[in-house]
């Protein structure tokens, strides 16, 4: 019987989130807890990938971590962004973060629907002659370099923050007691083997979002009872739903 469930994310800013009524029709507890956090690198780390902000005009924001730590930098590091710098966000909501650190025109801000950077890029090419700056994390491969290449496009890549474990004190460890548990990257894996070194899973269910976390839990030995998405069920939460539909039939 599944009673509580860990998630892996940040608790949902809005009331309206599905896992509420998740939580509220299938009588189930849920803790929202991150096994990873994000942190900026520092000025001295970003200097010695020897990439200078002002030599780009036109900056792509895949997250708001990247935005975050792209403004914490260029503060850190006493750049003055030009009123003219472009911004090119995967999404709106994204693109809208912006307002937080810069004077918001729609004329210097785009952005893509699908979240993807793919969705991104026929704009992107619209604006050839920029230089694009990419902020990234540690983790990444060379999709975006990539995709970037092929269409000839000016750019570069940057690390500007990291990924790193998010420790559970001693007491969380001690009162570990759920019946499922919920991840959404590799790294959140890396980190419950980090924190539980003699994790034994026996009857707790593990679900997870996407190929690469599926992966992840099937390289450490550990059994995937969830996975999505899938075209029936294409967030986590229609998955959640139906599995523990099923549970309780």
């Amino acid at each position: 019987m599944i009673k509580k469930i860990l998630v892996s994310q940040p608790k949902p800013s809005s009331e309206k989130s599905p896992y509420y009524d998740i939580a509220e029709k299938y009588g189930v507890e849920l803790v929202f807890r991150p096994f990873i956090k994000v942190e900026g690198i520092t000025a001295k780390e970003f200097r010695a990938q020897k990439v200078n902000i002002l030599d780009y005009t036109a900056i792509v924001f895949t997250s708001r971590h990247a935005i975050d730590h792209f403004f914490t930098l260029a503060k850190e590091l006493r750049v003055a962004i030009p009123e003219d710098m472009k911004y090119f966000c995967v999404t709106e909501t994204i693109s809208l973060y912006i307002q937080k650190y810069v004077q918001y025109r729609k004329r210097k801000v785009f952005f893509g629907t699908t979240g993807k950077i793919d969705d991104l890029i026929p704009t992107m090419v619209k604006h050839k002659q920029e230089k694009y700056l990419v902020p990234m994390s540690d983790v990444h491969n060379d999709s975006v370099t990539n995709m970037l290449d092929a269409k000839k496009l000016q750019h570069q890549e940057c690390v500007m923050y990291r990924t790193v474990s998010n420790d559970f004190t001693q007491e969380e460890v001690k009162t570990f007691d759920y019946d499922m548990l919920i991840f959404f990257s590799p790294s959140g894996i890396e980190s419950l083997t980090k924190n539980f070194p003699d994790f034994k899973q026996d009857k707790i269910a593990i679900a997870t979002f996407g190929p690469a976390t599926a992966k992840a839990v099937k390289d450490a030995g550990l059994r995937l009872d969830l996975e999505a998405p899938s075209e029936k069920y294409p967030s986590m939460t229609s998955a959640l739903q139906d599995f523990l539909q099923k549970k309780q039939k």
